[in-house]
């Protein structure tokens, strides 16, 4: 009996790791440190209340899934299809830890190297970037965040966000991609300072924003197999298919046909719009045309089947030759290829 309630606190344990994997990032300077321009209260309010909450509101709405055990950015892929939880919670935290990583006491005070060459192909200069994220910080009403980020064409671009969204996430429409700089413009980030002057705080804060780590920011995001994950999420249409696809093929697999024989005619309507639709830049390849091609013939001749009330077992070859085709365009999209 001993040893069995051993094994089962070491379960137990084990479980409560995997399930509660997020935890606050050290803060590698002092609440004090980044006076006179952040405030020690507004630290440390900002850090062991707000994001602690997020952090443990994202453990509980993971607990028991098995996006538990998804990296944050890979989490928040698909953050608006997780739900508010994760979105609003996950948002947070990676916001923050991102925040708290860019702000130094002894900061860089101007990027350097390949960071400053491509700020001034896109903004002509770093004051023209601090003006034009300024100015969307400014104007985004309510809460939010203004952000610096790689899109995937890996060009640098600025955007704002509502609540704890950011460009990483589905919910961020034509504004995907890597953040390396992010500004907070919620009221908790400035106001026992600033009261209500949003426009001193984003003066103040650019001098304690540190280049040397939006530099690293900037080098690991063009290198990140995350810009493809995003790309491919915008890919409309293959996400039209996939949905298809799943809700016909795995009832097939369950031995259910009346999916596939009620929907094929949408199948290949979606398979259609695959072809002809917007294809991400990336994806635009001589493999991936050919393997969209045999995605429309297929789902033709998969529907040629279900209409002629061809046999069942017929269908079922069919549907898993077209499920291989679509598993060849998504192998296609990953980073490998």
């Amino acid at each position: 009996m001993k040893k069995f309630s051993t094994l089962l606190c070491a379960v137990l344990i084990s479980a409560s790791f995997i399930y509660a994997q997020h935890s606050l990032p050290p803060l590698n300077y002092a609440y004090t440190a980044l006076q006179p321009y952040i405030d020690a209260q507004t630290m440390e309010i900002h850090y062991s209340k707000h994001h602690q909450a997020y952090v443990n509101n994202l453990n509980k709405a993971l607990e028991g899934s098995r996006a538990a055990a998804l990296p944050i950015d890979e989490l928040l892929i698909a953050a608006e299809r997780r739900g508010a939880d994760i979105r609003n919670n996950g948002g947070g935290h990676y916001n923050h830890t991102l925040f708290w990583e860019i702000l130094s006491p002894t900061p860089k005070k101007a990027p350097t190297g390949a960071l400053s060459t491509a700020i001034n192909e896109t903004f002509t200069s770093l004051d023209s970037l601090k003006k034009a994220m300024n100015a969307g910080a400014a104007a985004r009403f309510g809460s939010g965040w203004v952000w610096l980020y790689v899109n995937p064409a890996k060009k640098l671009a600025v955007c704002t966000s509502p609540n704890q969204d950011n460009p990483i996430m589905d919910a961020s429409g034509e504004h995907r991609g890597i953040p390396v700089l992010g500004i907070d413009v919620w009221e908790h980030a400035y106001y026992l300072q600033y009261q209500n002057r949003r426009n001193d705080y984003l003066q103040y804060v650019w001098e304690v924003i540190d280049w040397a780590a939006v530099e690293k920011k900037y080098e690991a995001a063009l290198k990140s197999p995350l810009l493809k994950l995003i790309e491919k999420d915008t890919w409309t249409e293959l996400k039209q298919f996939h949905t298809v696809m799943a809700q016909t093929f795995h009832p097939m697999e369950d031995g259910n046909l009346t999916p596939i024989k009620t929907r094929s005619a949408e199948m290949v309507a979606k398979a259609k719009a695959v072809k002809t639709g917007n294809t991400p830049a990336s994806f635009r390849t001589p493999e991936i045309n050919k393997a969209i091609d045999e995605l429309v013939m297929g789902s033709e001749a998969l529907h040629k089947l279900v209409t002629s009330k061809a046999k069942d077992n017929k269908i079922v070859d069919s549907l898993t030759k077209l499920h291989d085709t679509f598993h060849v365009i998504q192998g296609l999209c990953s980073d490998d290829h």
